[in-house]
């Protein structure tokens, strides 16, 4: 994922909602079995799924939401403003 995450650099993964994921975030997803940080390149709502792509242009493919299961929130200790909101534990903090 370099430049955006390079190799040992530490990440936070959260919990999603992968209905709220956008064109930029970067998931944990598995994918033909194994699970990796991947770049969401493109959403589709209507068939709840995610493009998913490495950060050089590859596009690994289309997964559905249920196996997109975080998205990085920090690296580094840098957080990354695109994640803010769309996590779980956001919805159950936010007020009623």
């Amino acid at each position: 994922m370099v430049p955006l995450i390079r190799s040992r650099q530490q990440v936070v993964v959260a919990p999603v909602d992968p209905s709220k994921l956008e064109v930029g975030d970067i998931v944990l997803a598995r994918v033909a079995g194994t699970v990796h940080l991947h770049l969401v390149s493109s959403v589709d709502p209507a068939r709840k799924r995610v493009q998913i792509s490495n950060n050089r242009g590859r596009v690994n493919g289309w997964t559905s939401r249920d196996r997109v299961f975080g998205i990085c929130v920090s690296v580094d200790g840098a957080p990354r403003s695109g994640a803010v909101g769309k996590t779980l534990a956001a919805d159950s903090n936010a007020p009623s």
